[in-house]
């Protein structure tokens, strides 16, 4: 009769050591990705901006491109009167009678009326023109300040992208390698675990008789236990898996 085969148990020793090492491991990657993800959003915000600022840039110019359109159109207006007045003055040379002087007259005071109103509107326009003119200096030297910025965070970007991607993929392939010695149950629960909070921190060790991951007081007899390495203890608060400062030292 074949003998059952026998699969020797790990100790728990060297599965909190195997846990406490992926944890190492994908803390290292955490950084990069916290290092990686804080400058995109900056360049992405960057990006966001000047694209508003340009929005902002363009509909200032069409507006000033209207008004210098009605200034223009002003100017010709006042010319056409003034033409008029000379043209009814000269016709007044030759009246025969007082209705004609009078309808001339009231001719040239209405042509007369239309300059003051037109002359009157160009000064309006003009500081209305100017005041634009100034806005679009104003935002043209912030979208350079703010491209002279993007332009700096980009290089920085793509300096540090080409710094962490090799050493990204290699913590990636250790973290696979590492997961590979881990029970799927433990494994599930540390992922869990690294899921509910911020920091990614599933395992922590004890500093201070307090929990390294919510810094709660750990009872005197439950760090004894802890560090005899009998069973997997999690933090009573926080629900992370706790090591011994000296889980180091077991071989894996």
């Amino acid at each position: 009769m074949a003998k059952a085969k026998v699969t020797a148990e790990i100790p728990i020793g060297v599965k909190l050591r195997h846990l406490y090492d992926l944890q190492c491991i994908d803390s290292e990657i955490d950084q990069i990705h916290i290092l990686k993800g804080e400058l995109p959003m900056v360049v992405s915000d960057l990006e966001d901006e000047i694209g508003g600022l340009r929005t902002r840039m363009s509909k200032l110019d069409n507006s000033k491109q209207e008004l210098e359109k009605e200034q223009s159109n002003h100017k010709t207006n006042v010319k056409m009167a003034e033409d008029a007045i000379k043209k009814y003055e000269k016709q007044l040379e030759g009246v025969k009678n007082n209705r004609e002087y009078e309808a001339l007259g009231k001719e040239i005071n209405l042509q007369r009326l239309e300059i003051q109103l037109s002359e009157k509107k160009l000064k309006e326009i003009v500081d209305q023109v100017k005041a634009k003119k100034l806005t679009l200096e104003t935002i043209e030297e912030k979208v350079q300040a703010k491209e002279a910025e993007l332009s700096e965070k980009k290089e920085e970007l793509s300096k540090i992208l080409e710094k962490t991607e090799k050493e990204e993929q290699t913590l990636l392939n250790k973290s696979d390698k590492h997961r590979k010695k881990i029970e799927t149950r433990l494994l599930h629960a540390y992922d869990t675990i690294r899921r509910r909070y911020r920091n990614g921190l599933a395992v922590v060790m004890i500093k201070r008789n307090a929990c390294g991951g919510c810094f709660n007081q750990v009872p005197p007899q439950l760090q004894l236990e802890i560090g005899l390495r009998k069973k997997i203890v999690a933090c009573e608060h926080c629900g992370r898996v706790l090591v011994d400062d000296n889980i180091q030292e077991v071989e894996s």
